[in-house]
């Protein structure tokens, strides 16, 4: 009989620290505690018929030792893994934070980049005349650089052995935007330089214009009077349109020319009087211009793509 109840009795713990096991690591301390209690309660009922009741109490508190360490084992460990866990949503979510922060300080950086017009200038060229103005009818003034070439090569001697910046110039158009500005259209290298030869004159003067939302290239030559070309902003470039040139001889225009690109129609104005004028005089303000109108029709063509021009120079129509 004693060998049965020994027997039962050991079913009894093995049964008990097996279920104590999935509640211990499941993590339900009342459970466990209860468990605990209610197979001391069997144990002591099956040990009276084997040991004296002194060697049960032994048994008995030992039982209770043991669930009470593995209870404040359980919580320890618990403890360290809330612990390590909450230290790695920490370490995550800083994580988090610092990425998007990152992501901000780039989005703030790549705006401010944008807002400093000197960076859509390529290398190898350096800011040469900067003009503002509205070019796309959207009330904000828009940005046009005139950028110019630094290459050494580009350095020479003149006419009267004086060495001067011959590096060609170009043209960058920036349309501002509420986040910085954007790039419209570019030609890095269509204009000569402002140290070519003008031969017995000075070289024209590049002078940029913006007026009624269109981009004015007006080549000034003195007392030889100018040139000029204009574009306007359509099929995401900036088109020529019109032409006008004066061919002067002092205050005395004596011959003018005006094109339309749009319309295919060019006028040409010649001075009746312009041979009337006194050769060695300088005043030929007395001289009526009378003028007279030549329509010629063009031919049709596409219009030129401000972007596309090689050189102002040699821009034939």
């Amino acid at each position: 009989m004693k060998i049965i109840r020994r027997r039962s009795l050991l079913r009894y713990l093995s049964i008990f620290f097996l279920i104590s096991k999935h509640i211990y690591l499941g993590g339900n301390k009342s459970c466990f505690l209860s468990l605990v209690i209610f197979f001391l309660f069997i144990f002591a009922d099956e040990s009276n018929t084997i040991y004296d009741m002194k060697q049960v109490s032994k048994i008995t508190l030992c039982l209770l030792c043991v669930a009470m360490v593995l209870t404040g084992c359980r919580d320890k460990v618990r403890s360290k893994a809330d612990t390590a866990n909450h230290q790695a949503a920490v370490r995550q979510s800083m994580k988090r934070i610092s990425k998007v922060e990152k992501q901000g300080d780039m989005h703030q950086y790549d705006v401010a980049d944008k807002q400093r017009r000197t960076d859509f200038i390529p290398k190898g060229y350096k800011l040469f005349e900067k003009i503002s103005g509205d070019l796309n009818k959207d009330g904000l003034d828009d940005c046009v650089l005139i950028i110019k070439a630094t290459r050494k090569d580009g350095f020479v001697k003149n006419s009267f052995d004086k060495v001067v910046d011959r590096n060609r110039r170009g043209i960058i158009i920036l349309f501002t935007e509420k986040d910085g500005y954007k790039l419209a259209s570019k030609n890095y290298n269509c204009f000569s330089s402002e140290n070519e030869d003008g031969g017995n004159y000075f070289s024209p003067e590049l002078g940029v214009i913006i007026k009624d939302s269109k981009l004015y290239l007006h080549y000034y030559h003195g007392r030889y009077g100018y040139w000029e070309y204009c574009f306007r902003y359509q099929n995401s470039d900036f088109m020529l349109i019109g032409y006008e040139a004066s061919h002067d001889r002092g205050p005395v225009v004596l011959f003018k020319t005006s094109i339309n690109f749009l319309t295919g129609v060019e006028y040409d104005d010649e001075n009746i009087n312009a041979y009337n004028f006194n050769a060695d005089s300088d005043d030929d303000s007395e001289i009526d211009e009378v003028f007279k109108r030549t329509v010629v029709k063009l031919k049709k063509k596409p219009l030129m793509k401000l972007s596309e021009i090689e050189d102002f120079d040699e821009l034939r129509y």
